[in-house]
């Protein structure tokens, strides 16, 4: 028989598991990328009774509403513009394959997370396992963050790649970015070479970033009612 999948509320027990175990990748003094996101708020919500316990860090976030979320919860933050060398990111994605390519971006704040995830010595990614699939794509569309100035014409070569983009629209209004761009929910049916993908999507014009996060992770913490998995990338 085919087990059947997690409640809404297994599915929360096991972000919650997830965010928590993450805590052990976190030393005194560290310098913290903070994710966007359902399963990261339960990281933080973790962090934020660490510090109070006495934990010493600082955090870069990835959106306004980690910002916000962090300063409720009194994580010391760096300045947005800071030149940052981070010990540890710490986010979660839509999709993960068995070699640890994600798709991100579901938040909106693909941009953001990637920076930081780049400017991190290590990436770890907090999922349930629902998020894990054998090829990246659909019925999970690939956020393509892209300027406003001339979007169609950037949804047009995204057609000519194939797939189907929809601009993003949130209660009937087209979704802004914290960086004032639009994002483009490219849906394609599989995505056997996401490395090679990724590249070619940002040398399209007028696309700023794309939610293939390829090569970056270091360590996946699978969260589930039955407890939490953690793999590290071969190196």
């Amino acid at each position: 028989m085919t087990p059947s999948p997690p409640s809404p509320h297994q599915r929360e027990s096991g972000k919650r598991a997830a965010g928590e175990a993450a805590l052990d990748f976190i030393q005194d003094g560290a310098l913290v990328g903070l994710g966007t996101g359902s399963t990261v708020k339960y990281f933080l919500l973790a962090l934020g009774e660490r510090i109070k316990a006495g934990l010493r860090v600082h955090g870069v976030p990835t959106s306004r509403e980690t910002a916000e979320l962090a300063g409720q919860l009194q994580i010391p933050l760096l300045p947005e513009e800071g030149e940052w060398e981070l010990d540890v990111a710490v986010d979660g994605a839509d999709q993960v394959d068995p070699h640890f390519h994600l798709i991100k971006g579901g938040g909106g704040a693909l941009l953001r997370e990637k920076i930081v995830a780049a400017a991190a010595r290590a990436f770890i990614v907090l999922i349930d396992p629902t998020k894990c699939v054998p090829v990246l794509g659909k019925p999970m569309p690939v956020p393509v963050e892209v300027n406003p100035f001339g979007w169609p014409q950037s949804a047009k070569q995204l057609e000519a790649l194939g797939g189907v983009p929809t601009l993003r629209k949130k209660q009937g209004t087209v979704f802004e970015t914290d960086g004032g761009h639009y994002i483009l929910d490219w849906l394609v049916d599989s995505i056997p070479d996401p490395v090679q993908l990724e590249a070619r999507l940002n040398r399209i014009p007028g696309v700023v970033e794309n939610g293939l996060f390829v090569d970056r992770t270091s360590t996946l913490i699978i969260g589930s009612p039955d407890g939490v998995q953690i793999k590290h990338r071969p190196s």
